[in-house]
Order: structure tokens, then C-alpha cells, then sequence
């Protein structure tokens, strides 16, 4: 297992490291939807680098990568595809939309209206599509990446309960240490110009990106397959269960985590652990990824929350009782 790990994992890193810098539990969080072909969604504010992160990614393994990025005037048919008459024999036609790729960036997830949200339902929970009276199986594997502005923002609107189940994880980003901003202006400052047809533009972070892939898809699977093998103790499995349902129990949460929370815990824990050079998961894995794996299923009641109680005070809570 060893070997398998560090083949791919060492290597990612490496070459975000390139272009990113830091966000190493963003990157992490990253891998851990790759190898178990959960969805994950990204908050944070504009100019934290969610785009290049997932761009960088994308690249380093050799996987079909779309991106869309989500507006107002959106329509589902331009993610998902639609029928096309073709004039010429007078016949309808499927037009397959971006979503029928490996990897989907959902850019901006929240700017775009409820209808275009929830077209994504099927194809994130099912991993197939309907278009017209025809259902078509997206490729496999099959993952969206999605990127999510503040819901204060304008212009942004709040994504469904059922949609925010569908992500395994929900990891919040936060501004970089002073250090390593100062590392981000110094990057900033040796990009230079690129000339293209007598003209000139600033290079930026994207003009860095490595094409080259460093991982097939073979290799993804095999990662895939190891974490499958990954062991999760009678005990791992009971204390997460127990966690998830005080969300459910707890005074000041009006909507708990469902039985996908569960599941999405015990999968994510998994792919860390492998991560991390182990076969088997440790509580550490449980604490670490609480956060991303249930703060954005579960709701406040409006008297927790006229009282300044957050969600993640009240998670820590929890975790302390359980453990």
C-alpha cells in the first residue's frame, strides 16, 4: 500500500505545490473525493485559488475534466444536454451537455437559480442523466467538484437541503497566514509577460499549470480499489453512528445529518487513512473530517441562532460528548 501511495499522492502534491500555495488540507480533501468518487463542494470567498486548486488537479491526472461556470441565466440543458432536430433528415438528435465527463467543475455553484441546481440531483446521486425520454450513464469515474461563494454575496442563492446531502464533503477555506501571502506576491511578481501575436498580457497563475499528467486513470482506480480495502473497526462504525444521530438529538439542531452522513464519514475516513500511509482507520479520522462531513447537513433552529450559536460550537460540542 505504501507504494501505491506515494506513486500518486506524493506526486499531486508535488505538482500543486507548483502552482498553489499551501491549502494542504484542501488538497487532501481533494484526493479523498477522487479515490471514493464523492462529490465535494468548496466555500470560500473569491481569490482563494478553488478554481486553480481543482484546475491543477484535473491535470495532474489524465482524466476528462469539464467545467461550468454557473450564472443566473443558466439553463439545465446546458449542463446536462438536450435534443436537437437535425434538419437534414428531419430526426431529434442528443447533444450531450459537460456534464458527461470524469470530472465536472461547478464553478460558482450558488449564483445560478434553484432549477438549474437541482438538475444535478440524478446525475450526482445516480450518475446518469435523463435527456428528452432517454437515460444515458455518465462516465465512470464521475465526480463533481464545486466551488460556492458566501451565501451573504449577492446574487448567490442557498443551495437545497437535498442538493448540500449530495456532497460527501464541505470544506470551508480560509484566508492564507501572512507568510504565505507574501510567498503568493513574491510568485506574482516572476510571472511576467506572454507575447502572443505581437501583443502582450500578464501571465497569471493559470499560465503555470502542468498539462502533463502524472497519473492515469488506471492508477486512480488502483487507488480506489486500496481504499476499499481500508479497514473500519465494529467500534469506528458504532461511534459513528452515534455522532451522527445526536445531531439529531441535540436542542439547538432543527435538521440532524441522515444516513448518508454516516456513510460519507466512514468512506471519507477511509481514503484519509490511505492517505496517510494507513489500512485501517484511527478516531483521529472521524475528528478531522467532522467538520467537512456534517456541518453543511445539518440546520440550526432560528433560537440557536438568534442566540449567536453556530453550527461548529455546536458540532464540537457533540464531538466531546461522544468521545
Amino acid at each position: 500500500m505504501e507504494t501505491i501511495q506515494t506513486n500518486l499522492v506524493t506526486d499531486v502534491r508535488q505538482r500543486v505545490a507548483e502552482v498553489v500555495v499551501g491549502q494542504d488540507t484542501v488538497v487532501e480533501r481533494l484526493l479523498i473525493a477522487l479515490f471514493t468518487g464523492g462529490h465535494l463542494l468548496l466555500q470560500g470567498v473569491p481569490g482563494l485559488a478553488k478554481t486553480l486548486l481543482v484546475q491543477t488537479i484535473s491535470n495532474a491526472i489524465d482524466l476528462r475534466f469539464s467545467r461550468v461556470q454557473f450564472t443566473i441565466d443558466l439553463l439545465p440543458s446546458d449542463i446536462l444536454g438536450s435534443e436537437v432536430l437535425d434538419q437534414r433528415n428531419n430526426e431529434f438528435r442528443t447533444h450531450l451537455g459537460p456534464i458527461f465527463t470524469n470530472l465536472l467543475l461547478a464553478d460558482e455553484i450558488n449564483r445560478a437559480a434553484p432549477k438549474v441546481q437541482s438538475a444535478l440531483l440524478e446525475a450526482m446521486q445516480e450518475r446518469k442523466v435523463t435527456i428528452g425520454n432517454e437515460t444515458h450513464t455518465l462516465p465512470a469515474p464521475f465526480l463533481v467538484i464545486a466551488t460556492q461563494n458566501p451565501i451573504e454575496q449577492s446574487g448567490t442563492f442557498e443551495l437545497p437541503e437535498a442538493q448540500l446531502d449530495r456532497f460527501m464533503l464541505c470544506h470551508r477555506l480560509d484566508y492564507p497566514s501572512s507568510s504565505e501571502e507574501e510567498n503568493v506576491l513574491q510568485r506574482s511578481l516572476s510571472l511576467g509577460l506572454q507575447q502572443t501575436d505581437g501583443g502582450a498580457v500578464p501571465r497569471t497563475a493559470f499560465d503555470l499549470l502542468d498539462k502533463k499528467p502524472v497519473a492515469t486513470v488506471a492508477d486512480l482506480v488502483e487507488m480506489m480499489a486500496a481504499v476499499q480495502e481500508v479497514h473500519v473497526s465494529d467500534v469506528f462504525q458504532k461511534h459513528t453512528v452515534e455522532v451522527v444521530r445526536r445531531t439529531r438529538r441535540h436542542p439547538s439542531i432543527e435538521i440532524g445529518g441522515s444516513p448518508r452522513a454516516g456513510l460519507a464519514m466512514i468512506q471519507a475516513a477511509r481514503a484519509r487513512a490511505f492517505i496517510h500511509g494507513r489500512d485501517y482507520v484511527v478516531p483521529e479520522d472521524l475528528y478531522a473530517l467532522a467538520e467537512d462531513v456534517l456541518l453543511h447537513r445539518i440546520r440550526l433552529k432560528y433560537e440557536a441562532l438568534a442566540e449567536g450559536v453556530s453550527g461548529v460550537s455546536v458540532l464540537k460540542e457533540i464531538l466531546s460528548e461522544a468521545g
